[in-house]
């Protein structure tokens, strides 16, 4: 059941007093019942340790093992940390939303999952946009792989697809504290995202909308043309080898990717495609949504475990081991 929601005026303005509301009301997913949520609850409490435990053992497989220590799993090292803080920042408050029914969010605490959502979806882009420059190094390039991408340098670029994260997405919360809000305060996902709680405002949204379409454009539609350039590149170094064998040895080591760059990319530009188109929020926007946040983290681990035969046979052994 949805509690009275308070209006709390917080600060005077030429144009009057800004309003804002003391919390938002998360609804999960619209036209389910509390029973239903409950028992959605444990599904996703389940993939939640699921991607937990699939990117701690990423981590510290790569850390351990010091022939892990390059470009490529570096690269996957700090994918898997976005994905295991982008899961801790949503999933807990989904749980309590789904197993408890507590719908309420604090103002600010909404404010801030949604910098916290949209900075280390930004960070993921990079750090795919990274790892496909070094797999078009190591296959187009590959006698000057080492060269190109040293440890220096992937520290770089590591901490540069953190500084864009952060730089990019840091005035949103901002620009959202500076508007009214004078419509219903019922955010329809189970979190808090930019286009959801724009659409509150009782105020002119031109300057979210702009800065938001901007972001978008600059980032993630950055991020995937190049990416996209990249395996033209690679797809065409790999179809001029003259050994079958050797092409399709090297275009295998791109698999893992390019799983990890559709996974993230599709739902992402299907949920702008669909927020852009206007309207209400419909069951289309809030399920595109949780596959948006909840996929990557669950099935890149798979994926690259699979794939990977270092990290695959590490953990075969790991579970060997323990069942002496």
């Amino acid at each position: 059941m949805q509690k009275l929601q308070l209006l709390v005026p917080v600060m005077a303005t030429l144009n009057g007093t800004l309003v804002h509301p003391a919390h938002f009301l998360l609804v999960g997913i619209p036209g389910l019942g509390p029973n239903i949520h409950f028992w959605l609850a444990f599904p996703l409490c389940f993939l939640y340790a699921l991607a937990t435990l699939g990117k701690l053992a990423i981590v510290l497989i790569i850390r351990v093992e010091r022939r892990l220590h390059e470009p490529m799993y570096l690269f996957l090292a700090m994918l898997s940390t976005i994905d295991l803080v982008l899961s801790s920042v949503t999933m807990p408050k989904m749980t309590s939303l789904f197993l408890m029914g507590i719908q309420e969010i604090e103002f600010n605490a909404c404010l801030a999952q949604m910098f916290l959502i949209h900075a280390l979806s930004a960070m993921e882009s990079a750090v795919l946009l990274a790892m496909a420059f070094d797999r078009f190094v190591a296959i187009c390039h590959p006698l000057h792989h080492a060269s190109v991408l040293t440890g220096p340098v992937v520290v770089k670029i590591g901490l540069a697809a953190l500084t864009r994260g952060f730089v990019f997405f840091f005035p949103l919360p901002f620009i959202l504290r500076r508007l009214s809000y004078c419509r219903t305060h019922t955010v329809t996902h189970s979190f808090c995202l930019h286009q959801d709680i724009m659409k509150l405002y009782c105020s002119d949204t031109t300057v979210n909308v702009v800065y938001g379409l901007f972001i978008i454009l600059s980032v993630m539609g950055v991020d995937s043309l190049f990416i996209g350039f990249s395996y033209v590149l690679i797809l065409q170094a790999v179809l001029e080898q003259s050994s079958r064998g050797a092409a399709l040895k090297a275009f295998n080591t791109c698999i893992s990717h390019l799983c990890a760059v559709l996974v993230f990319y599709v739902p992402l530009i299907g949920l702008s495609v669909v927020h852009r188109l206007g309207g209400p929020t419909s069951l289309l926007h809030v399920v595109m949504a949780n596959i948006c946040l909840l996929l990557p983290p669950v099935v890149n681990p798979i994926v690259y475990g699979a794939k990977t035969k270092e990290i695959r046979s590490r953990v075969i052994h790991m579970f060997s081991r323990g069942d002496r």
